[in-house]
């Protein structure tokens, strides 16, 4: 059996006109190449949480900080603006590394305990994963 994908200009108003190929290919090597697609959408699905960054290693911005260490914004600032907190500033939005926080709650710069930060990455990975979802595509 033979596939034949009869692809015709596009005839819009206000729109260039261009030419389009027709493809021809046979089931077997559809049916092979679709197999071949899969597979790789497969490995690639099954491995996106296998790569996961050390945790230390994992940007939160101020909101998140705030709301799961139940400190105020000034607060944050004030460590800021002692030079106590590492951060990076990326337009206006500040950042820390989890690894800082913990050096925060070790130190009792924020007095706080551990389970604090516990929820803090949990729902870091919930966070991102709404942002990935929601994210319009471009």
């Amino acid at each position: 059996m033979t596939f034949r994908l009869f692809l015709l200009p596009n005839f819009a108003e206000n729109q260039l006109v261009s030419d389009m190929e027709i493809i021809t290919f046979e089931s077997k090597a559809y049916k092979e190449l679709d197999n071949k697609i899969t597979a790789i959408a497969d490995y690639i699905f099954n491995h996106l949480d296998s790569g996961k960054p050390d945790e230390d290693e994992i940007w939160v911005d101020s909101y998140e900080v705030c709301t799961f260490l139940k400190i105020s914004d000034r607060t944050l600032q004030r460590l800021r603006a002692a030079g106590l907190v590492s951060y990076s500033d990326i337009k206006g939005h500040y950042f820390y590394k989890i690894k800082e926080i913990k050096r925060l709650l070790e130190e009792r710069l924020i007095k706080r305990e551990k389970e604090y930060i516990n929820d803090l990455i949990t729902n870091h990975h919930q966070y991102v994963k709404e942002r990935r979802n929601t994210k319009p595509n471009k």
